[in-house]
């Protein structure tokens, strides 16, 4: 690595530390030359996971704003923050486990009505409403059946 000041070609490393959340190296560095320190930080280059619309569009996933429909979903329920986190840390730990970098959301709206349906069947029902675009009381009463 080359000296942030000086820019000598090489550079020792003094120290180096792993972050708490364990994503992030660490560490100081030392030039021979000039003798200053300086601190770099490695990180692993994630790929940005995109979201297949129903149109065909592509988009960046965004959890907060999967959280925000997920919120919306479970208003007036006893759905708390905290679980709504939960869901969304598994639905994102899923989709980062397949074998793609893009995912379409129906398949994301599939993984969260999975996890609503296990905590809390109201809010279940108002995501599935919304995300399986119920158009009249029928479409309501074949999904509470399947309950």
């Amino acid at each position: 690595m080359h000296c942030l000041f000086c820019k000598h070609s090489d550079t020792e490393v003094m120290e180096t530390r792993v972050a708490e959340d364990g994503t992030t190296v660490r560490r100081r560095r030392q030039c021979p030359h000039c003798n200053k320190r300086f601190t770099t930080y490695e990180r692993v280059e994630e790929l940005p996971i995109l979201a297949i619309k129903k149109d065909g569009r592509r988009e960046r996933f965004d959890r907060e704003k999967l959280r925000r429909g997920i919120l919306k979903a479970v208003g007036k329920t006893t759905v708390t923050a905290n679980q709504v986190d939960q869901i969304v840390d598994t639905v994102e730990s899923e989709i980062k486990q397949k074998e793609t970098t893009e995912i379409d959301t129906q398949a994301v709206g599939n993984l969260v009505a999975k996890e609503l349906k296990k905590i809390d069947k109201i809010a279940y029902i108002r995501f599935a409403s919304v995300f399986r675009q119920f158009v009249d009381l029928d479409d309501f009463k074949k999904e509470l059946k399947r309950l």
